[in-house]
């Protein structure tokens, strides 16, 4: 009794420890997937099974039509929508000339079929599409299934089954002798034929004739009394209310625990699933193929055979109406119990069975209480003898208001044999399946049956209007012998494509899908047979995959006593704090059009034992991480929409080198209908630029790249794509509108938080890189010799020089050295020579062959001067240096030149001004550098102000601003420094000097570029000062746009003809300071002007400025290009160039990090009002 008492309770409330992993998932719980559920929990394997339907209690059947219709949903394909709830008890489908009914809720179709259980006939089993290994335990299964079923032999013959016996004596019928129900008329007597455990509410029948609207009084043993009850005995979990949309293959091979994953994921809806190694598919004919569907939409490899070989059964249905004899298959309301025996009663549903003799089966049926007769009257039929059936219903109605006895009627079951060939395929625009129902041979001859027993009654035959009327399904997933027959193998495996008879691991099918022809009879017994023998392999299966595996230590060591439990997961999901919302983006990918729907679910499950105070260090709050879903519709690259089915958002994600930066970070894995796999990684990129006037537009630009997932396929073509996506404000407020959850309101606290953090407090999260310590990397650097040099002009410069060894140059094995490499800084700071660096220029050059000079003039902080210009440079410390070079190179009449930034504006002027020879240089490679020098609008304008002549008038004679923090500085050079860090940046960094350089020159590098030692390297012990001396002759070139003399004066691009030499200009695609068109102009100069030398220009994306040479990847994307163009130079020394230039190209323009930000809504006046501010702020600050 206390069992029972437990179990019950179970039955009401779920367990609060939810745990979402299984060794199984059961979908559905008909006669196939409550057996599953059953066996498997009974072997002790962990089962959780799904039910898209209620619990039916007794007292919650319908006992009236109001109730009745209540209960049901209608959907018509011509109507192009359904009526009623979608998990409805009773679901009807028409489609065209066909009408199915099928059954939702706990126990599936057993709630409220009349539980005929007939053994197989064997003219179905002898059928060629049968399969032959369902032979060898059918016997055996078959019995199995009867004994849990607990099927009887109806105790009495009822008024309605005498009728029907007097009706067939003499015709081609004869009486099914082996009819038995899965009622309950002797509770006693079933309750010793089973050692089971049963629910204490059975009950006996009554006969009332309510069966097939479900039974009020708990004697039918459907399978929730049975099968199911022990499931939960037996510690299975079950989940009402829990529609499966699809399953997929688990993208991931390891869970959060480091353990294996699971195979597979249960998707619930396009954000929620669970996990398991196996999936029993068990939802029915229409609910197993709409899955199998949306799963090879998805990804899941299929045979082509599904939907395939279904069968109604030969089912079809009649109304007898109009006789005066009487039939007793009219329902009994409790009002009637006492005025009625039982004996008088009109029994179960169907008590009566007779089968033709042309292999058609024929039941007589009683019509629940509940049921509106009308409809069986010329709505859903049309009438035979034809000429007055309409007036049947009218005339019927009055007698029974005059008090006259009103006529009887019943209903005709008729089944058969069927062609088996119908189809039931799927609708991607309804987003529904559809289906033709088989061809019915002996239609013509049910229809004269039916007939002659009616004339025979002296009644009125309402015949279906329909073609098929059927509520026996089967098929649509056949089990045959590969699967170029059949979808799945005997033993419920589902087939993939790989070879004819491979099988998806851990998926199984185990319900009337897999039937392969008409039964002919009542098919509930034989799917549930034809489900024992799955359950029996399906356990091998289990067992077999966990032997060996510590699944296996778990399953042993699970309490066997552990009852399991049903519950809602409706009401489970309702109490969860998760925060659910839909985003629509629309964009361009490689300029192909692209929509994304996504559904966002940001997760709150960890909400309880998150630290707040961990934001602080870059940590996001849990309501602002989650998964995503949904689909994209990229119809340039797959026809059909790509389907997310592992996603992931961050919607606050902090980079440890950039602290001050929020991104909103989208990753998912999406997945063709064809199998191809697809990355799409996205950011929104919102930095603390000019106090948020940028936010709306950062917050809504999704940034992406797209990948295709490689398969080790040599032939497969790569995709590589990148692109943009938008979301307008008409989606950002359906999203608004759309979102739910408990949390709503805080996670739009929270949001709206990190968004005033990040554009107007402007705080930063994280550890920062200022604060990290300097490791250098293995093995000491290459030695080196600093040389210094006497220029021209009397002034001491320095070049240090790596030379290579002996044991190197026979490493080469070279007829002749390479040239020796000349190094070009930019302004003051270190790009080639990088102590915390693996692969650095100098480095790499080494490791090539070459003797590598690194030139350290007069504006490099070792060799600072007070007063100089770039052209001071040009004029005296390049041809000074290359000088040394050459003198100490006898057998190298040129050298190679590298130069960024200043240091190619530098070399640009000592060629272009005959200060150096063309003769003398090998190669000269340009990063963002060239005769050309174009900023970004925000850099140029920054320029154009007369920011820099007031500071260099602050500065006064000493132009040498200290940089470092530790460093002592007096009044003029602090007052320069203060006013630094207030200048807008498009990146900002807690590192107090990277801070002021950046304020003084602008950011040099993307922080997310530089490994976080670098940058410590850089702005603690590279860059003790910065010589400030170079900036107004720098200011005039900026504002040229191109090399200018001191004075301002056009005095070098008249000279293109001393610049004979190949060329190489690279530039960042991801613009910062300097843009793209630097090294454009400057390719096309040196074409127009040199056609004779090879001139190259490259676009490197993801790159900045600086960060093409200092950059973590720099050594992977930016240094072959460098390499290869030396190494062509010195081939194509002493030979006649052919004329063809190259050009690369891997950015984006329109999308330009640096130039995005002044193509968006914000005017570009706005930002000049902005910065007109700041300068008379600073003019306000300087005259107090």
């Amino acid at each position: 009794m206390e069992n029972n008492n437990s179990v019950k309770e179970s039955y009401l409330g779920c367990d609060e420890e939810d745990d979402d992993s299984y060794d199984a998932i059961v979908v559905g719980s008909g006669y196939g997937g409550s057996v599953a559920a059953c066996r498997m929990s009974m072997a002790g394997i962990k089962v959780c099974l799904l039910e898209k339907g209620r619990k039916w209690e007794a007292q919650d059947f319908p006992t009236d039509s109001l109730r009745l219709l209540s209960s049901v949903r209608f959907e018509d394909k011509s109507l192009g929508f359904g009526l009623g709830s979608k998990d409805a008890l009773f679901q009807i489908r028409k489609e065209h000339d066909s009408v199915a009914v099928t059954a939702c809720g706990l126990g599936g179709g057993s709630l409220v079929n009349a539980g005929v259980m007939l053994p197989t006939p064997v003219r179905a089993r002898r059928n060629p599409k049968w399969p032959k290994e369902w032979e060898s335990d059918w016997k055996s299964c078959e019995a199995s299934a009867s004994s849990m079923l607990n099927i009887q032999s109806v105790p009495v013959k009822f008024a309605n089954a005498k009728t029907m016996e007097k009706l067939m004596v003499g015709d081609e019928f004869k009486e099914t002798s082996s009819l038995k129900l899965s009622i309950n008329f002797d509770v006693e007597e079933q309750g010793t034929l089973t050692h089971l455990k049963r629910p204490k509410e059975i009950g006996s029948c009554i006969a009332c004739g309510n069966c097939v609207a479900g039974c009020p009084y708990n004697a039918k043993n459907s399978t929730d009394k049975n099968y199911l009850f022990s499931a939960v005995e037996a510690g299975c979990i079950i989940k009402t209310d829990c529609e499966v949309r699809y399953v997929v293959k688990n993208p991931k091979d390891t869970n959060i625990l480091g353990k294996r994953a699971r195979r597979w994921r249960v998707y619930l809806n396009e954000t929620d699933y669970l996990q398991s190694d196996f999936v029993i598919l068990s939802a029915g004919v229409f609910g197993t193929a709409d899955l199998l569907f949306r799963s090879q939409l998805r990804g899941l490899e299929l045979s082509s055979r599904l939907g395939e070989g279904f069968s109604c059964n030969g089912n079809n249905s009649a109304y007898l109406a109009g006789c005066t004899t009487s039939l007793g298959a009219y329902g009994l309301h409790k009002e009637q119990f006492s005025k009625t025996s039982f004996q008088e009663r009109p029994g179960p549903a169907i008590s009566s069975s007779y089968i033709s003799s042309l292999g058609f089966t024929i039941q007589s049926g009683v019509l629940p209480t509940a049921y509106p007769y009308l409809i069986f009257k010329g709505i859903l039929t049309y009438g035979w003898p034809t000429g007055f059936w309409f007036l049947h219903g009218v005339i019927d109605k009055l007698k029974l208001s005059f008090g006259l006895k009103s006529t009887q009627a019943m209903t005709l079951n008729v089944m058969g044999y069927d062609e088996s060939d119908g189809k039931i395929t799927f609708d991607k625009s309804r987003d529904k399946i559809n289906f033709t129902p088989p061809n019915d041979p002996l239609l013509p001859r049910k229809i004269m049956s039916l007939q002659k027993l009616t004339k025979k009654l002296g009644g009125i035959l309402f015949m279906s209007r329909y073609r098929s009327t059927s509520v026996h399904l089967l098929g649509g997933c056949n089990a045959s012998s590969d699967h170029f027959s059949g979808v799945c193998n005997s033993n419920g495996q589902v087939f993939d494509t790989k070879s004819p008879s491979s099988v998806h691991s851990g998926l199984y099918v185990c319900d009337a899908s897999l039937i392969p022809c008409s039964i002919g009879i009542n098919p509930c017994l034989t799917i549930a047979t034809a489900s024992e023998h799955v359950s029996r392999h399906l356990i091998q299966d289990i067992i077999k995959t966990h032997v060996g595996d510590e699944g296996k230590d778990s399953m042993d060591e699970s309490d066997d006593n552990k009852r399991g439990s049903i519950c809602s997961w409706k009401l489970e999901r309702k109490s969860r704090c998760d925060v659910r919302f839909t985003e629509v983006m629309r964009g361009h990918i490689d300029g192909m059009p692209c929509v994304a729907h996504l559904e966002l679910k940001m997760n709150a499950q960890s909400i309880k034992d998150f630290d707040e105070g961990s934001m602080d260090f870059g940590k996001s709050h849990p309501l602002l991480r989650g998964i995503v879903s949904g689909y994209l519709d990229f119809n340039a690259l797959e026809r059909d929409r790509l389907y997310v089915i592992d996603g992931e958002v961050d919607l606050c994600e902090v980079d440890i080198r950039t602290p001050y930066t929020q991104f909103m970070h989208y990753r998912l894995l999406l997945v063709a209908s064809s199998g191809s796999r697809y990355i799409l990684e996205g950011k929104k990129v919102m930095k603390p630029f000019l106090l948020g006037l940028y936010g709306w537009k950062e917050s809504t630009t999704l940034q992406v790249t797209f990948k295709k997932v490689e398969k080790n396929d040599p032939s497969e073509e790569m995709v590589d794509l990148k692109g943009v996506l938008h979301i307008s404000t008409f989606a950002l407020m359906r999203s608004l509108i759309s979102m739910e959850g408990n949390n709503k309101m805080k996670f739009l606290s929270l949001l709206l938080q990190s968004i005033f953090r990040t554009y107007i407090i402007q705080k930063p999260r994280g550890n920062f890189i200022g604060s990290l310590h300097v490791e250098p990397v293995d093995g000491p650097y290459p030695s080196s010799t600093l040389h210094e040099i006497r220029t021209e002009d009397g002034f001491v410069i320095s070049c240090r020089q790596w030379k290579i060894k002996t044991d190197d140059s026979l490493r080469f094995g070279r007829s002749k050295n390479s040239y020796p490499v000349l190094l070009i800084n930019g302004y003051s700071t270190d790009s080639f020579w990088l102590p915390t660096e693996e692969n650095d220029l100098v480095r790499t050059l080494l490791d090539k062959g070459h003797e590598t000079w690194l030139l350290q003039p007069r504006l490099h902080p070792l060799n600072s001067s007070n007063s100089f210009t770039i052209e001071d440079i040009g004029r005296f410390d390049i041809p000074a240096a290359i000088d040394k070079i050459l003198k100490l190179n006898e057998k190298s009449t040129k050298i190679h030149v590298v130069a960024h930034c200043v240091g190619g504006l530098a070399i640009h002027i000592a060629i272009m001004g005959g200060h150096v020879s063309a003769t003398r240089i090998a190669s000269l490679s340009c990063t963002n550098s060239s005769m050309f020098f174009k900023l970004t609008t925000f850099s140029r304008f920054k320029m154009w102000l007369p920011l820099l002549p007031i500071t260099m008038m602050i500065l006064g004679r000493n132009t040498i601003l200290p940089i470092l923090k530790t460093t002592k500085a007096n009044l003029n050079q602090k007052l320069v420094k203060f006013v630094a860090r207030f200048i807008p940046r498009y990146e900002r960094c807690n590192c107090d000097e990277c801070e002021v350089f950046s304020g003084i020159f602008g950011n040099a590098f993307w922080h997310d570029n530089v490994t976080s030692s670098l940058h410590s390297w850089i702005n603690k012990k590279n860059l003790p000062s910065l010589p400030m001396g170079g900036f107004p002759h720098l200011r005039k070139i900026c504002n040229a746009g191109f090399i200018v003399d001191s004075k301002g004066n056009n005095s070098y691009l008249i000279h293109a003809e001393r610049i004979s030499l190949p060329t190489l200009y690279i530039s960042g695609g991801r613009t910062l300071l300097s843009t793209p068109q630097t090294s454009l102009l400057g390719n096309k100069y040196m074409k127009l002007h040199q056609p004779n030398f090879r001139h190259e220009r490259v676009v490197v994306d993801g790159f900045g400025h600086s960060d093409l040479l200092i950059g973590e990847e720099s050594c992977k994307k930016v240094f072959p290009h460098i390499l290869s163009h030396m190494g062509l130079a010195e081939k194509e020394e002493n030979l006649e160039y052919d004329g063809n230039e190259k050009e690369y190209f891997s950015g984006y323009g329109q999308f330009e990090d640096g130039e995005l930000v002044f193509k968006s809504w914000v005017s570009s006046s706005m930002i000049i009002w902005f910065l007109l501010f700041l300068l008379v702020l600073c003019l306000v600050i300087f005259h107090k």
